[in-house]
């Protein structure tokens, strides 16, 4: 008798079809742009290799960063690095083929060359909507006047530049955010271009040269951060403006104000700010605000401003009277930072009590917290924190950061003495 076996077949795994196995390249095509658009251009150009599907695919990414990434070199010749650059933007530039929205050059061995007036020539015939320039070193470079035909703009953001558009500009009709810093702009240039900007929200410049009077004209602005060597500023049709920011990095003399200066600088500053809700007054600002005659309050109170940051010297009284113009004038603020600034040589009327007399008709009613920071734990500035605990009679939390550890168990056995006379608000003592 025969036995007959039967073998079993060996188990067969279905067979994955192409799309299956290659689930990335099936991607919507947006998809992969935002993928792309993520790596360092270095790596989106080495995708080619991936496949025939990939080979092009990073040519058509709308966002284009060339950075300190994008080149990966051992050199340090600087031509080479210059030419390297150069080679790796202009091949890109070629082959790039389908919109461009967004194009990004801060590299910090790229110097102002000429090449770069190749590029925005070539950016000039698409639709950018983003462009960024930031120049590291050497002298301060010129834009070709084709970058302002770019009316499809949206952010323009320039360092280490020289403004000079053509007399035919007639400003960026859909610009919304402007960033200029470290550039020389004359007044008038620099005037209209914000008021030409007629969507403009955004507005940040730094250290510029070429503008004394900043007259800003802007009617959709709700961002304004600026820092710089300026003697006056003034807002006209900002009624949207809310966000500010803004230093001042010298000491502001009135002696060199014109008697028909002496109408204060702070009500000049808020005409124009009705619905501010952010302040910050940096580095000497404070110092020009209270130039001229200052109010004890202003004559509209900024209801919606909820916070505020002031750098001010305690022991210079001006200053201190148009800090309490501030205070006085913000009824419902929730958040306040005072932030020290002494002067080593200090030749001004001292403030000696002003935080001690009681000439406050008002309280806090809103604020929450506050942080005062660079105090040396002097007179002036201990008055002014047992002010504020008296007060405030929703405060959370005061915290104080110390300029120094010279004298600190002296500041914290003082600030724990005031802590006693608030029983509701929170202490906090950070090491300097």
């Amino acid at each position: 008798m025969s036995i007959v076996t039967k073998q079993r077949e060996p188990l067969r795994l279905p067979i994955k079809t192409e799309a299956e196995l290659d689930k990335i390249s099936n991607l919507p095509g947006h998809v992969i742009d935002q993928i792309l658009s993520h790596l360092p251009i270095r790596d989106a150009v080495r995708t080619s290799v991936l496949s025939r599907k990939w080979r092009y695919k990073w040519a058509t990414i709308p966002y284009l960063v060339f950075d300190n990434q994008c080149l990966n070199v051992s050199s340090q010749d600087q031509t080479f690095i210059k030419n390297k650059l150069v080679n790796i933007i202009d091949h890109v530039l070629l082959l790039h083929s389908g919109p461009l929205h967004k194009f990004k050059l801060s590299h910090r061995d790229l110097l102002g060359v000429t090449d770069i007036d190749r590029w925005i020539l070539c950016l000039s015939r698409s639709s950018i909507k983003e462009f960024i320039l930031e120049i590291w070193k050497g002298q301060r470079y010129k834009p070709p006047s084709c970058l302002f035909n770019c009316q499809n703009l949206i952010h323009l953001e320039l360092f280490n530049c020289l403004l000079k558009p053509p007399l035919t500009f007639k400003g960026f009709k859909n610009l919304r955010s402007l960033d200029l810093q470290h550039i020389t702009i004359i007044q008038n240039v620099f005037e209209h271009l914000i008021s030409s900007c007629p969507l403009l929200e955004r507005l940040t410049l730094m250290n510029f040269t070429g503008v004394t009077h900043l007259n800003i004209d802007a009617p959709n602005l709700q961002f304004f951060d600026i820092g710089g060597i300026f003697d006056d500023v003034s807002f006209q049709n900002t009624v949207h403006l809310s966000l500010v920011s803004i230093g001042l990095y010298v000491n502001i003399d009135d002696e060199d104000n014109d008697a028909e200066e002496n109408s204060s600088k702070l009500l000049r500053f808020f005409a124009n700010l009705p619905h501010i809700r952010r302040l910050e007054v940096q580095s000497y600002f404070l110092k020009y605000l209270a130039i001229g005659n200052v109010p004890s309050r202003l004559p509209n109170p900024c209801v919606d401003l909820n916070y505020l940051s002031i750098r001010i010297d305690f022991d210079d009284l001006e200053e201190n009277i148009a800090a309490q113009c501030l205070l006085r004038s913000s009824p419902n603020l929730q958040e306040l930072e005072m932030l020290a600034r002494p002067e080593e040589q200090n030749t001004v009327e001292r403030s000696s009590n002003f935080w001690e007399d009681d000439h406050w008709s008002s309280l806090f009613a809103h604020l929450r917290l506050v942080k005062v920071s660079g105090i040396s734990g002097v007179k002036s500035e201990m008055d002014f924190i047992k002010f504020l605990l008296s007060n405030s009679p929703v405060l959370e939390r005061l915290t104080v950061k110390p300029a120094s550890q010279d004298g600190e168990w002296e500041l914290m056995k003082e600030l724990l003495r005031f802590r006693r006379a608030s029983i509701y608000a929170e202490v906090i003592y950070l090491d300097p």
